[in-house]
Parts: C-alpha cells; sequence; structure tokens
C-alpha cells in the first residue's frame, strides 16, 4: 500500500468520528429529522461556513433559529415580498438583505422542482448536457429565479466557471451526499459520490502541497481539479473521505503518521 495514503487513511479514521460533529457546523445537518430540513440547513450552514467556526455556528444557529422549527416549511411559504425576519442579523459580508435573496431563489426551486435536491438535478443534468461545470450551472439556474436581486448578492455562492473554489458549495454536498459515513449523511443521489471535489481552503491547500499533493499555486478551480485527481488515486469512488484528512491537520493541528 502506497504510504501517504495508509497515513491519510488513518487520519481520516482519526477525524471523522462521531464526536466531530458538535464541533462543526455539519451540526445543523443533523438537527433535524426531517431530510428537507436537514437539506436547507445544511445549505445555509455551508453558504456561512467562511471564518472561526464557534462565530459560524452561532451565527448559523441565530438565523435558523429565525426560521422556526422547520426550515423546510419557512422556505416553501417565503413571501415575495420579503420578511423582516431576519432584521439585524450579520454575518461578515452576508447581511440580512443577502438571505432574503437567497431564500426567494429556494422558495422559487420548490416551486419549480417540488424538492431542494430537484434543483440540483437540473443543474446537474445541464451540466452533463452541455459538458459545463456544475457550479458554473448552478449559480447561473440559482440567480436566475431572482433577476432582481443585485449583483452584489452572487459573489455569496462562488462559480468555478469564473475560477471559484466552490469551498462552500462543495461542502455542503460531502455533508449531504457521501454514504458509509458518521459525519455525512445520504441525503441526495442526484450524481455519483465520485464526482465530489475536495473543498479547498487555505488550510487544506497549504498541507496539500507540503505532502506533494498539489503544485499549482493558487487556491482556484484548477487547484482544487488538481489535488482532487491525485486523492482519486487513492480512493476513486470516495476522494472527498480525504477532506478529513487535510482539514485535520490543517485545522486541528493533527500529524500525519506514515508508518505502516
Amino acid at each position: 500500500m502506497d504510504p501517504l495514503k495508509h497515513a491519510l487513511d488513518q487520519l481520516v479514521g482519526q477525524v471523522e468520528v462521531p464526536g466531530y460533529i458538535d464541533s462543526d457546523p455539519v451540526q445543523f445537518v443533523h438537527a433535524y429529522e426531517d431530510g428537507e430540513d436537514r437539506l436547507l440547513a445544511g445549505f445555509f450552514a455551508a453558504i456561512l461556513a467562511w471564518g472561526r467556526r464557534d462565530i459560524v455556528i452561532r451565527n448559523v444557529g441565530a438565523l435558523l433559529e429565525r426560521m422556526g422549527p422547520s426550515p423546510a416549511a419557512f422556505i416553501r411559504s417565503y413571501p415575495e415580498s420579503g420578511t423582516d425576519r431576519f432584521a439585524g442579523w450579520k454575518h461578515r459580508t452576508m447581511n440580512a438583505d443577502d438571505i432574503h435573496w437567497l431564500c426567494l431563489s429556494l422558495q422559487r426551486a420548490y416551486r419549480d422542482h417540488g424538492r431542494f435536491e430537484g434543483m440540483w438535478e437540473a443543474a446537474f443534468t445541464v451540466s452533463v448536457a452541455q459538458e459545463r461545470l456544475l457550479m458554473g450551472v448552478f449559480h447561473e439556474q440559482f440567480f436566475n429565479r431572482v433577476p432582481e436581486a443585485p449583483q452584489r448578492v452572487r459573489k455569496h455562492l462562488s462559480n468555478n466557471e469564473k475560477g471559484g473554489s466552490c469551498k462552500r458549495l462543495y461542502l455542503f454536498l460531502r455533508w449531504t451526499m457521501r454514504h458509509g459515513s458518521c459525519v455525512d449523511l445520504p441525503l441526495m443521489t442526484f450524481m455519483p459520490v465520485s464526482e465530489l471535489r475536495i473543498p479547498l481552503d487555505v488550510h487544506v491547500a497549504r498541507h496539500a502541497r507540503a505532502l506533494g499533493l498539489l503544485t499549482r499555486k493558487q487556491d482556484d478551480w484548477k487547484a482544487v481539479e488538481e489535488l482532487t485527481e491525485r486523492l482519486k488515486a487513492f480512493d476513486p469512488d470516495d476522494p472527498g473521505k480525504y477532506d478529513y484528512a487535510l482539514f485535520g491537520m490543517g485545522v486541528l493541528g493533527l500529524d500525519l503518521r506514515p508508518e505502516a
């Protein structure tokens, strides 16, 4: 066995444990029983997942609390005219007005597709048919539902057709598509798990370069593709699991132990 694969597999096993959930925004996916609620909560948690984890968890919790006991019911009945439910809420550069437009697009997606996964299926189908990148199509379709939204709102969803790493969107998909995990949940099946990409942030990228898994210097979409392809050599069916190992090295300060 490749010693680096062996070491990374060991680290995945050390990080991907039930105790991880309560310290990470993925906890919001586990906070509900209904699948649609889990998906909506996970989507907002992932979109807000930048910065210190304790602050992310606090602000996601405050946002979801304003949506009431069922995020899906809240989104389905979200009024076209908006709501003052989010007044005063803020997370870094995202404010109540940004959340309004995200909610309105999701409300229209439910109207068009009936379920949350439907909008992902539609984007994936187009991306395959047109040989385009998934997140580029998703971004296009998401904001086509709210053409009246201010241009600045679009920055909150990354677009890999413009070079973005799409870290938070692929983090959401990792949370909601992998199976056989005690942390991630198999809530959607619109594409194979093998198509997941590594959620690339500065910590993951730094340690991937140190291990010789990544040569590109920019933390962009090309880097995501390069790193994911390298990790597919270790597990072609589930390369996304190695995010736990690289995250563990970068944020949790764990050591890589390549001994057999």
